[in-house]
């Protein structure tokens, strides 16, 4: 890049420095979440090498505050200087490998986007010191002056007092909440952003809290946060594939396929878990990490054949794990905020290769109700419906072949041409677009298989197609066999293997 000599720098330029109130308030404005400004302050708090991290909401209406201590490193008063004033880090400058941050806003910006007063107070080698933005005190005498207090406010003194404690270790408070706590704010709509805040950081740092020896604990208000693992890893109806490692310009990126589990083969505290903050269908996509740390959950970051993918029910199981190291950001479009990303052309056709099987897999799962797929069948699945596919469209019809419809057409007699048109009826009635809409609005798949039936109920369906199929002339082993490969039948080979002659 070319540089102005000296000379003509001063010959040709003009100091034009922002206004310090009115920039701080333009940046209020990044669009941070409460839980996505406090994932930045603990990404400085990783980042200085911290085991533990402290978050603290106290209601107390106008004058609540929010607090973050960490054990980390701690920082010097100069040090601590750095750290507050805005732009202080070039995004180009090299970073430690570990290193969660990138622009040198994030600590302010978070901050300003849910306070009018900042106050961070650090102790390391023995000296203690605390520095304070006040926006208030910002926007006195014109706002013209980039005012930086020493110490903490009035009622932020005690609160600060608790870094007294730790032997290093950095304190960061929230007071003037005028972006948290509005006016006609409960306490309740407190205690209901608390919630909102553990999941978002189960979710964030899930693999910082995991394992035996996890890398970090995160207290809110005292009470360990538990990981939420996206991937269900632990259930062994969970399929992931081998991890898929790609060499770019700016380092290794690893790709983790998985397809979760269907409905009926998790119990319902698993399944609820599993759905995550935004529920199934919105957790679809790409889980994307840098250094462990959740960047984006749940995207198919503008991916598709032709036009990009939507997330949709019959994709809700499938989910992808991609780690990008933290050279990678200015590739890969990493925002201020490190809520998107956007994948360089590079990687794309491998991405969109392993997003493919990995969303027709979960297809696969979704449409057949997670039935084990590892079993070798001498002939496939008897279905109860047929799609036809048309000029005009789509049609669904009742497979007569079924031995429960065929069973009936052949003893109907006088009856069968009654049954057809029946049938006929059901076939032309579908409530498909009712089926699409309760699915899509309330993000729930519809019952269907005998799910939370009682095994009598299933059994006594299965008794009478098993007597239909001895009267023809089948073997009990036979006609058992043959109801273990009719839907829904398949999904209860216990009560199959249990039936007996009667």
């Amino acid at each position: 890049m070319s540089r102005l000599p000296p000379e003509r720098i001063q010959a040709r330029s003009r100091l034009a420095p922002p206004r310090a109130s009115a920039m701080i308030e333009s940046l209020r404005g990044l669009g941070y979440s409460t839980a996505t400004a406090l994932a930045d302050i603990i990404d400085n708090s990783i980042a200085a090498g911290a085991r533990s991290v402290a978050v603290r909401f106290k209601w107390a209406r106008e004058s609540s505050w929010v607090s973050i201590l960490d054990d980390g490193t701690g920082m010097t008063d100069p040090e601590l200087e750095r750290a507050m004033r805005l732009g202080d880090r070039s995004p180009d400058d090299v970073r430690a490998q570990a290193d969660l941050g990138r622009f040198g806003l994030g600590l302010k910006t978070a901050s300003f986007s849910q306070c009018r007063s900042l106050t961070v107070a650090s102790r390391k080698g023995g000296q203690a010191s605390c520095l304070r933005w006040d926006l208030d005190v910002l926007a006195t005498g014109g706002g013209n002056e980039w005012r930086l207090l020493e110490g903490a406010g009035a009622d932020g003194v005690s609160v600060i007092a608790s870094l007294g404690e730790w032997e290093t270790g950095t304190l960061v408070l929230w007071e003037k909440l005028d972006r948290i706590v509005s006016p006609g704010s409960t306490e309740q709509d407190f205690l209901d952003l608390i919630d909102t805040v553990e999941r978002h950081l189960a979710m964030t740092y899930h693999r910082y809290l995991d394992g035996s020896r996890p890398r970090l604990t995160l207290l809110l208000n005292g009470r360990r946060i538990a990981p939420w693992d996206p991937f269900v890893r632990d259930h062994p109806a969970t399929w992931s594939s081998p991890v898929s490692r790609l060499r770019t310009a700016s380092g290794l990126v690893e790709i983790e396929c998985h397809v979760l589990p269907h409905r009926d083969r998790l119990d319902p505290g698993t399944y609820e878990m599993a759905a995550g903050p935004d529920g199934w269908t919105a957790q679809q996509g790409f889980y994307v990490y840098r250094n462990a740390r959740l960047l984006l959950a749940g995207s198919w970051l503008g991916l598709g054949q032709g036009r990009a993918w939507t997330k949709e029910e019959a994709h809700r199981l499938a989910r992808i794990r991609l780690d990008i190291p933290n050279t990678a950001d200015t590739e890969w479009k990493i925002d201020i905020r490190k809520s998107t990303a956007r994948p360089p052309p590079t990687v794309k056709p491998k991405l969109v290769k392993l997003a493919e099987y990995s969303r027709e897999r979960a297809r696969r799962v979704f449409a057949f109700r997670g039935q084990p797929s590892g079993r070798i069948q001498a002939e496939p699945l008897q279905t109860a419906w047929t799609a036809e596919h048309f000029r005009a469209g789509m049609r669904y019809r009742i497979d007569k072949g079924h031995p429960a419809v065929r069973a009936v057409l052949e003893e109907a007699g006088p009856l069968a041409s009654s049954v057809e048109a029946m049938l006929r009826v059901i076939e032309e009635s579908i409530p498909v677009q009712r089926i699409w809409l309760d699915t899509a609005e309330a993000r729930e798949t519809p019952r269907t298989g005998f799910a939370g039936e009682a095994p009598a109920e299933v059994s006594l369906v299965l008794q009478t197609l098993f007597r239909n199929l001895l009267r023809k002339g089948l073997s009990p082993e036979l006609a058992r066999e043959q109801l273990r490969r009719t839907e829904p039948f398949q999904l209860h080979p216990g009560l199959v293997d249990a039936l007996k002659p009667e």
